[in-house]
């Protein structure tokens, strides 16, 4: 999969929109091919961002949530090493290309999004790495032993997801910065790390909050 590839999905939320290979400042060894803001005559305007935000071009941005659980992988490596992870709701990929950095003995990136998909495969290659792809939560592979998610309890129907992963994994690690209590006990918080979407989207303060959770397996 290569940049062109992720420049055509990208195109059709913003005509004139383009990835770049950068750095995110909350987790800066991983590169990923990420919305490339030179494009535009300055930062994105409030209406540019908005539209971003309510188009499915989510995996052109490394949201606040990926970039902590990424780096918080890499800082705790023994949490994937050897093991199955699958990242549910994978965006670029951030994720589950730190996993495979980690040492997993599968990073698998699950969404339900082509261009997702085709993002993660990108940014696996960019960083050295092999990710499996998953299009659907249900046919996911059997025997995981973790299963991370970063920001997808934004929606309040997707509350019974926080039982679901712990149903089809060992452990369960999430990153949230939408909700303050998941009303969840089997969740326990482990930290609270500041960051910023990538590139910055001006986001409200409080969503540059993300909070980590770790679960075990209800299995």
């Amino acid at each position: 999969m290569t940049p062109e590839h992720l420049n055509q999905h990208l195109r059709k939320t913003l005509s004139r929109g383009r990835v770049a290979a950068s750095a995110p400042a909350g987790c800066p060894d991983l590169p990923l091919y990420l919305f490339d803001p030179s494009v535009l005559e300055g930062p994105l305007s409030h209406d540019e961002a908005q539209a971003v935000v309510a188009e499915p071009a989510y995996w052109s941005f490394c949201w606040a949530s990926g970039q902590v659980l990424a780096s918080w992988i890499l800082q705790h490596p023994e949490l994937v090493a050897g093991k199955a992870v699958l990242d549910f709701g994978s965006g670029s990929g951030v994720v589950a290309v730190a996993a495979a950095r980690a040492g997993a003995a599968r990073a698998i990136a699950c969404d339900i999004d082509p261009a997702a998909l085709d993002a993660a495969a990108a940014n696996a290659r960019l960083n050295g790495v092999q990710v499996e792809l998953c299009d659907d939560w249900a046919a996911r592979p059997e025997s995981l032993d973790l299963v991370t998610a970063a920001d997808v309890l934004y929606d309040p129907d997707n509350r019974p997801l926080l039982e679901a992963f712990r149903a089809a994994a060992s452990r369960v690690l999430l990153a949230d910065s939408r909700v303050r209590d998941l009303g969840n006990p089997a969740y326990q918080l482990q930290t609270v790390i500041e960051a910023r979407t990538w590139p910055d989207l001006n986001e409200f303060e409080e969503f540059n909050r993300v909070r980590i959770y770790l679960a075990e397996g209800a299995g």
